[in-house]
């Protein structure tokens, strides 16, 4: 009789078998640990799927460092021989471990991140989505390792070939060296490539969009006015919107009760020139033309990749000042900020200098007595390419009259170097800076109370305890850092613990909806920053009751 082919169940479960003895049993336990660390809280809630995603790739990388263990153990002469047996009673063991941790630690992820909910005030989610946890993060880890079982079959087809002309040795670190060499080119160089085609493609396509209630302001202090040479077709998406935001003269003094200027907003989107520093220029032919350098208070604004400015941090300067302010700001590229944080980190800092400096020389060329207060700031992004205008905290001291830097990313250099140098016993996540005497870091306006006296000139680092854009580094991966070291901020889990590598991802997944929190927690800045200006530049006339009337109307009661 003719042989029959093996039924459809027959020949999956026979492949299931065959990729189940496949695994490597110091691996798959590695996995296990590196699964029950996955579900432990980091800085924000995290949704499902995201969780199911930094599980999936906490297995991978927990069995990829089992299986590094166990051939470590090998190659310095310890290869135990086990009995049939006893590898029947090991695989058995984890089988039950697994049973037994995989389900309980699915419950406790779930209430962890409610309790972590409840820390930043957002609404508790279903927790019956964390079964779906299971069968994503099998499948995330089962690509990672196909991905890896790939190149090490890459690498040795590249020894294979070595072997023909060198020694061993020498064929297997070159296909080591080879293999990284191909990976590091093509992934870097075509992801490069590729995010700055889509930003002059489809992404600057789509910043000639005006966003849905912003409509051309008529106010000549606004650049896109009629009086203005800046187009309003040319602001950009987040330029057109900035510049027909904010507070009127009529707004603020009904909040202050006091006469208002009408605020002036200077702006000049990436399409109004060939390159950034002429863009910079055209903002400030745009301050010429408004009497910018005429009012009191003259505000640089570094914006993050498409020319976004927090509302909230402009209109509090603009308020707290009775109007008698300028800000200038421009465009700079067309990639939103996550793809500017992985492709181009060096056009931020490019514009932040070039924006400072022009205003700067204009400001600089006036009779002191006659100059206004000249301020800068900046939020993520914009933070890190504002703040490449300055050598270090002492340059800004000694240049501008205030500065407000809200959530910096870690990667930025006056930032690190300042709280690398904090006074001996201040945490990481507020460093005190010789005192207090001229830069101040604060999670919220209390943390600026500090008892030693501050100078004229003052600069603030505005960061939350839980943003992840700020505490992101690359360190995390094999390195505790000191903010984990340290009591928690009032926000931040205190059963949150440093685990190698997975940290890294869980805060690197962190980061994807930091600003979806509410105000005062993550990545979302709001109402503090009246309090943060009223601290800056102590505005005569200002009054506590002017704080908690424009807290309120900035929060949207």
């Amino acid at each position: 009789m003719p042989e029959t082919a093996p039924s459809v169940p027959s020949r999956l479960r026979d492949g299931s078998v065959r990729y189940a003895r496949s695994l490597h049993p110091v691996g798959l336990a590695f996995a296990l640990l590196f699964f029950v660390w996955s579900m432990t809280p980091s800085l924000l809630p995290r949704p499902w799927y995201l969780q199911a995603v930094a599980t999936g790739i906490s297995l991978a990388t927990g069995y990829a460092v089992g299986c590094f263990v166990a051939w470590v153990v090998r190659k310095c002469g310890v290869e135990p021989h086990y009995s049939p047996k006893a590898r029947r009673i090991g695989w058995w063991v984890l089988l039950g471990a697994a049973v037994i941790l995989v389900p309980t630690f699915l419950v406790l992820g779930s209430w962890w991140q409610q309790i972590v909910r409840d820390l930043v005030g957002t609404d508790r989610a279903n927790r019956t989505y964390y079964l779906l946890i299971l069968m994503i993060s099998f499948a995330v880890a089962a690509l990672l390792l196909a991905a890896g079982r790939g190149l090490r079959n890459a690498a040795r087809r590249l020894t294979a070939v070595g072997l023909r002309y060198v020694p061993a040795p020498v064929a297997k670190i070159a296909s080591v060296v080879v293999l990284v060499a191909v990976l590091f080119f093509v992934v870097n160089g075509a992801l490069y490539a590729g995010l700055l085609a889509l930003a002059n493609g489809s992404l600057a396509a789509a910043d000639h969009d005006t966003a849905a209630g912003v409509t051309q302001p008529t106010a000549p202090e606004r650049s896109g006015s009629p009086d203005s040479a800046e187009p309003w077709d040319s602001l950009g998406k987040e330029g057109r919107t900035f510049v027909a935001g904010g507070p009127s003269a009529e707004d603020i003094t009904a909040l202050t009760g006091r006469p208002a200027l009408t605020p002036i907003r200077a702006y000049a989107g990436r399409d109004s020139a060939d390159t950034v520093e002429e863009v910079a220029h055209h903002v400030v032919a745009e301050l010429k033309r408004t009497g910018a350098y005429d009012r009191a208070v003259l505000a640089v604004a570094t914006t993050t990749g498409r020319g976004w400015v927090n509302q909230d941090v402009a209109s509090s300067l603009e308020y707290l000042n009775d109007g008698d302010t300028a800000i200038a700001s421009m465009q700079y590229s067309f990639l939103p900020s996550p793809l500017a944080f992985i492709a181009d980190r060096e056009t931020p800092m490019v514009a932040g200098r070039a924006l400072f400096e022009a205003v700067y020389a204009e400001w600089a060329a006036l009779p002191q007595e006659s100059r206004p207060k000249l301020v800068v700031f900046g939020e993520s992004l914009g933070s890190y390419g504002g703040q490449a205008a300055f050598v270090a905290g002492q340059d800004m001291l000694a240049r501008v009259d205030g500065a407000l830097w809200v959530g910096t990313p870690n990667f930025t250099e006056q930032w690190t170097r300042i709280t690398e140098n904090r006074d001996p016993g201040s945490f990481q996540r507020v460093p005190v800076i010789e005192d207090g005497a001229g830069i101040r870091f604060a999670g919220n306006p209390a943390d600026l109370e500090l008892d030693g006296p501050w100078g004229d000139s003052r600069v603030v680092y505005w960061q939350h305890a839980g943003d992840p854009i700020t505490w992101w580094s690359l360190d995390l991966l094999l390195n505790r850092p000191d903010w984990l070291r340290e009591p928690h901020g009032p926000d931040v889990d205190p059963g949150m613990r440093w685990i190698p590598f997975v940290t890294f991802w869980q805060v690197t997944l962190d980061m994807v909806f930091s600003a979806d929190v509410p105000p005062g927690h993550g990545h979302n800045y709001g109402e503090d920053a009246v309090d943060m200006w009223a601290a800056i530049l102590q505005p005569p006339g200002w009054t506590p009751g002017d704080t908690e009337r424009a807290r309120a109307l900035l929060a949207g009661e």
